[in-house]
This record gives C-alpha cells, sequence and structure tokens, in this order.
C-alpha cells in the first residue's frame, strides 16, 4: 500500500516514513501542499496523510485539489483540534482527522480502517428506490427524470454514508457505528456530524427531505435505509 505523507515539519516526515516503513507501507513525502498535488498527481497513491498548515497551499486547498479528480481517502494529521477546523477539512473532502500529538497505534488503526474502504467489488450491486439508482462500483447516484437521467452530486461522506445504509437495507446501523464505521474511532461522539450529513442525503435523495421515507431516524438508537416494495421489485 501506497502512502503520500505530507508535512511541513521535517522530524514528522522522518518519523512517519520509518515508523510505516518498517511496517510495509512504501511512503512518498512531500514538504508543502503544491508539492503534495504533483505527488499524488504523478504517483497515485493508495492513502494521503497531510497536515493543515502547509506552506504554498493549506491542507483545505490540497484536499479540495485531490477531489476535483480523486477519491483516494484523505488522512487530515494535525495540531489544529478546533471542531471548526475539523468541520472544514471533512466538508472539504477528507475522510478522517487525528490530531497532534497522536499515539502511533491509533495512527496505524485510522489507516487500517481506511484501507479497508478502499475494496469495493467490480460487481457492486446496484440499489434502486423510488427515482434514485445507487451504483456501488462506479460510485454514481442518479435520478430518472422526464428528460432522462442526471446525476446526483455527492460530496465523499456523503457517500460513504450512502454506501453503508443501502448495504445494509432494512436493517438498524447504530450511531456510534455509522460514526466508526465513516468517520473512524476517534469520533463515536460527533454526532452533530451524522446529523448534518444525513439532513444534507435527504435533501438530495428523498421525495419529501422533511418526512423521509427511505432513510429513516430510530430515536435514541440510529438510522435504517428502508427501501420501499415498488423499489425492491
Amino acid at each position: 500500500m501506497k502512502i503520500l505523507v505530507a508535512d511541513d515539519d521535517p522530524q514528522i516526515l522522518r518519523a512517519l516514513k520509518v515508523t510505516l516503513g518498517a511496517r510495509g507501507y512504501e511512503i512518498l513525502t512531500a514538504v508543502d501542499g503544491a508539492d503534495a498535488l504533483t505527488q499524488a498527481i504523478n504517483h497515485h497513491p493508495d492513502l494521503v496523510m497531510l497536515d493543515l498548515g502547509m506552506p504554498r497551499l493549506n491542507g483545505i486547498e490540497v484536499i479540495e485539489g485531490l477531489r476535483g479528480w480523486s477519491q483516494v481517502p484523505i488522512l487530515v494529521v494535525s495540531g489544529r483540534t478546533g471542531a471548526s477546523e475539523k468541520v472544514a477539512a471533512l466538508d472539504a473532502g477528507a475522510d478522517d482527522y487525528v490530531t497532534k500529538p497522536f499515539a502511533m497505534n491509533e495512527l496505524l488503526a485510522r489507516i487500517r480502517a481506511l484501507s479497508r474502504r478502499l475494496t469495493v467489488s467490480a460487481e457492486g450491486p446496484v440499489t434502486v428506490f423510488g427515482p434514485i439508482t445507487v451504483d456501488i462500483s462506479a460510485k454514481q447516484v442518479t435520478r430518472a427524470k422526464s428528460t432522462g437521467r442526471e446525476v446526483v452530486s455527492l460530496t465523499p461522506t456523503e457517500w460513504r454514508i450512502l454506501e453503508l445504509m443501502v448495504q445494509n437495507p432494512g436493517k438498524l446501523i447504530t450511531r456510534e457505528s455509522m460514526l466508526i464505521q465513516v468517520w473512524g474511532a476517534g469520533h463515536t461522539r460527533d454526532t452533530g456530524y451524522l446529523r448534518l450529513y444525513l439532513a444534507q442525503l435527504r435533501k438530495k435523495l428523498e421525495p419529501e427531505p422533511s418526512s423521509p421515507r427511505y432513510f429513516l431516524t430510530v430515536p435514541g438508537m440510529g438510522y435504517r435505509f428502508e427501501p420501499d416494495e415498488v423499489a425492491e421489485s
């Protein structure tokens, strides 16, 4: 597995290159944001780890640049601990966020969790509910209209939540389980993120977002995707 580590602190770069390399990962390094984008374009890493406070291009700009053409998992490793910084990074398209200083065991666990998301079956299922079609293998959502089909644009985080739910039709997914699978083990209390993204998914995919038909809340427990009979047939 090839990991691109982008950080302007040479000590962190050296430490991560040695530690992760000893565990079998192939490590690329970048000392600023522009270098990170160049390395990603030239080498197509399987995962990107980056700091937010880098010169030339900051971390948010790098995330936005990557998301313009790639769905590579992005793990932010930053000393910025404010909730607004985390939300900005996740909204820009980051997959997870670890604050410095970090425990190496936790960082390795986050990497393993993100690497598990890389494996998607080439013959992934297609789920249909109402006018919406979700193609897992193509990572695409479309809506049927009188003039044909239109693509529904989702953020990477919205897509991961949708994918998790449609792959478990009719099953309760607890808030804690969803937070761990989408954001990682360090985010089990971040229920506000979940409410925000479920609200956005409903706006994009539900016929009446204020009265959800498919993406249901189970009070005090979590959420459930409930396809109707027409969709299942």
